[in-house]
């Protein structure tokens, strides 16, 4: 497992550091020259008037991090000073002989260990497990009782006689290094299961040994009863001290790293439980051998200690159980998010493909591959947000789902494309597909209408996944082209077609910077006479080695590859230069409105009614002169695309709705869309004179046009009686083959009427 801890910088002793360690050196060897012959006691506890002091001063300087808890370690270090002058005082004065100390010296003693003790408290603990406390407190007891059983067996048969000379003194030892084992026991605890903050753990660590030490060291008192001239704390208290300042340095040269990341408890097993059960068994044998009178009481320890063990080793076992139930359920997890998409919960492709190519290579009739598109997704990403479109996908993922018989199966490919394999009659379960979507969909708090596009791959003989995901993707972009909500099923000229619109494509980026293209610009005349009232302008394109390329080709190419925007945008400007250009020719006979196609995805994109400013503002063309032509489709579900269309009629351009009555047909939108002109499509004009359906529409919709006093324009009108009937209707505007094609703008110069209804005329 990779370290978290802080790069600490190497360790450059400093004086202070220097000096504990040659305080502490003295005095293990005036020690051990002690435990040999007779020493001056003088110098003994001479040496703790150095070293207490240094502690003291190296802890107080730790530096900046944690600067409290230092705090409580130096005046800790100032509690065993002063103990230690009690000692002395005892000592010389003759009240305490030998290791015993009294009442006074072991409160002081307590007091600065519990100061100790406090600061280690105060540090944040981190958060554990309750079977990690568990473990580790089996850990802690399996240490006590061995360290007891050991005790028990060489040091307290000393102790008894020991404690029982020295009275009350003897007592507060016992109190004072019990205290002393009990804090170094719980420094370890809290070090190891703590949070450190800004202390370095391995400064704590060596603080937790000073407790450790003073408790080793002074359960070995006893064996110091023949020489009373010696205490343990001659050699304790230095070496307290060097592991102070010690720390302290630690903690310096960790300040200036950097505050450490805690460390995770490390799930390496731990060696100490079965060194336990070792040595206790070992001294088990030892003593059943030499015969000891202790020897119920080390088989006890003995027990014991194996009992905690083996209780360590059936919640470790449990706990493996339990991660490897973990890891088995991550696992399936891990397999399911693979195969599933994380939003709707559905497959994703891979998963898609393989049962795909299992029904193929089952041999499964009537396979087929349905591709759906929802149409105008982008819109309500846009308008409603990321949350509602999120939602929608699920709710139809759903939906759909929900009409799928058994063996079939539904994917979500990305973004607002689903795919789904159909077994058996595939026609019953896409009209339930499609009527359950035509069903307001709740998703975001907001009620939506949803329409798809879906194109149908029926399998044949050798057919591959990927082969049949592609002609459904092909037969989706067909019903795109068609319009919203329709369904395609494939077949093999939509390749041509689709091959065709590639290459076109392609040629068309080109076209667009080499001069290829060109406008024409169809009369919209004033009824009955002809006269030009306006121009509607129409791209051509004149392919240099294919020849003239109709729009009914490159048109839809350019939808699908997006190449509309910038066709769009080069449509706009020459336009309106030219309209510019006639003003200047012709003065007031020049066109009073020049009309421009703009498609539904040149009104999706955010800031067009700014360009449409832009372009008027860089040619000079007046705002009222141009008129912007849509689709009613464009703009039926409102959106961003009707946003821009209000933003466009705000600056004065005239709006004109395109081909009315043959998409949405909502008299809803004339309410909402800021619609001037309403252009009547040409297959209601085609069949006006035979009476019937097509001419009670037309007459409508010029009643409705004049009701709302917008300006209503036949399309398409071709024959001089198609004339006479919608001008006898009240139709004062056409635009048609009757009056004039579509031609260069030197033609529209020099227009003049070629004829009159002579009908009209009468």
């Amino acid at each position: 497992m990779e370290s978290t801890e802080t790069l600490v910088p190497r360790m450059r002793p400093t004086r202070t550091l220097v000096a504990s360690i040659g305080v502490a050196a003295t005095a293990w060897v005036w020690f051990a020259i002690g435990m040999f012959r007779h020493t001056p006691p003088a110098a003994g506890w001479g040496l703790l008037v150095l070293a207490v002091p240094v502690a003291i001063y190296a802890s107080w300087r730790a530096g900046a991090a944690g600067r409290t808890f230092w705090r409580y370690v130096s005046a800790g270090m100032v509690g065993m000073g002063l103990a230690s002058a009690a000692a002395a005082r005892d000592y010389f004065s003759g009240e305490q002989a030998g290791q015993h100390i009294g009442t006074v010296t072991a409160t002081l003693y307590v007091t600065g260990l519990m100061l100790m003790l406090l600061g280690l408290l105060r540090i944040p603990g981190a958060q554990r497990s309750r079977i990690e406390w568990t473990r580790f407190g089996l850990d802690v007891a399996t240490m006590v009782v061995t360290v007891t059983t050991f005790s028990w067996h060489l040091v307290l048969p000393r102790w008894e006689s020991w404690t029982a000379g020295g009275g009350a003194a003897g007592t507060a030892s016992v109190v004072v290094i019990a205290t002393a084992a009990v804090i170094g026991m719980l420094a370890f605890v809290k070090v190891s299961f703590t949070g450190t903050g800004p202390i370095d753990r391995r400064a704590l660590y060596i603080l937790a040994l000073t407790g450790a030490v003073g408790a080793g060291g002074g359960a070995l008192a006893p064996l110091l009863a023949d020489k009373p001239y010696l205490n343990t704390g001659h050699v304790l208290l230095p070496t307290t001290s060097m592991l102070v300042c010690l720390a302290a340095d630690r903690q310096r040269r960790a300040s200036r790293a950097g505050i450490p990341a805690p460390r995770p408890l490390s799930r390496r097993p731990s060696v100490m439980p079965y060194t336990a059960v070792l040595a206790t068994g070992a001294l088990l044998l030892t003593s059943a051998a030499a015969g000891v009178r202790d020897l119920l009481a080390v088989a006890a320890g003995s027990f014991v200690v194996t009992l905690l063990v083996a209780t360590r080793q059936v919640i470790a076992l449990r706990d493996n159980v339990r991660l490897l139930d973990d890891l088995d359920a991550r696992q399936r997890q891990l397999a399911h998010q693979a195969g599933h998409d994380g939003l709707t919960g559905l497959a994703n492709r891979t998963v898609l493909v393989r049962e795909i190519t299992a029904a193929l290579a089952g041999g499964c009739p009537d396979v087929t591959v349905a591709l759906l598109d929802l149409d105008d997704f982008k819109e309500i990403n846009d308008d409603l947000g990321h949350p509602v479109g999120d939602a929608l996908l699920a709710a139809v993922g759903a939906r759909v789902t929900a009409q799928l018989p058994e063996g079939c199966l539904v994917a979500r490919l990305g973004g607002d494309e689903y795919a789904v394999l159909l077994r058996g009659d595939h026609t019953a379960i896409v009209a339930a597909i499609t009527a359950d979507l035509r069903q307001p969909v709740r998703a975001g708090g907001h009620e939506l209408i949803v329409e798809a596009s879906i194109g149908l791959a029926p399998a044949h003989p050798g057919d591959t996944a990927d082969e049949l995901l592609r002609r459904a993707d092909v037969a989706m972009y067909e019903a795109k082209g068609q319009g919203k909500g329709r369904q395609v099923v494939y077949d093999d000229r939509m390749d041509h077609r689709t091959a065709e619109q590639s290459r076109v494509a392609a040629d068309l980026r080109g076209a667009l910077d080499t001069d290829q293209l060109h406008l024409l610009y169809q009369p919209i005349v004033a009824m009955p006479g002809g006269e030009l009232f306006g121009v509607e302008a129409l791209v051509r394109w004149i392919h240099p080695e294919r020849g003239p390329i109709g729009p009914n080709l490159f048109i839809p190419a350019a939808e699908r590859t997006g190449l509309i925007v910038p066709l769009g945008a080069w449509i706009l400007e020459e336009a309106c230069r030219q309209a510019v250009r006639w003003q200047q020719e012709m003065g007031d006979a020049a066109p009073r409105t020049v009309s421009v196609n703009v498609s539904a995805r040149q009104l999706r994109e955010a800031g067009f009614a700014g360009e449409v400013d832009a372009v008027l503002r860089r040619t000079g063309l007046p705002p009222q002169v141009l008129t912007v032509e849509v689709t009613e489709t464009a703009v039926f579900d409102g959106g961003t695309a009707l946003d821009e269309l209000k933003a466009i009629a705000a600056l004065g351009v005239k709006i004109a709705l395109d081909d009315f009555g043959t998409g949405h047909s909502s008299l809803g939108l004339l309410r909402t869309c800021p619609a001037d002109i309403l252009k009547v499509d040409k297959s209601f004009v085609d069949d006006v004179t035979g009476g019937g359906e097509p001419a009670v529409i037309v007459a409508a919709l010029l009643t409705i046009c004049d009701g709302m006093r917008l300006r209503a324009v036949a399309e398409g009108v071709e024959t001089a009686e198609q004339a006479a009937e919608l001008h006898r209707l009240g139709y004062r505007y056409a635009q048609g083959y009757h009056y004039a094609r579509p031609m260069a703008a030197e033609g529209i110069t020099v227009y003049r009427p070629a004829h009159r209804d002579s009908r009209v005329a009468a």
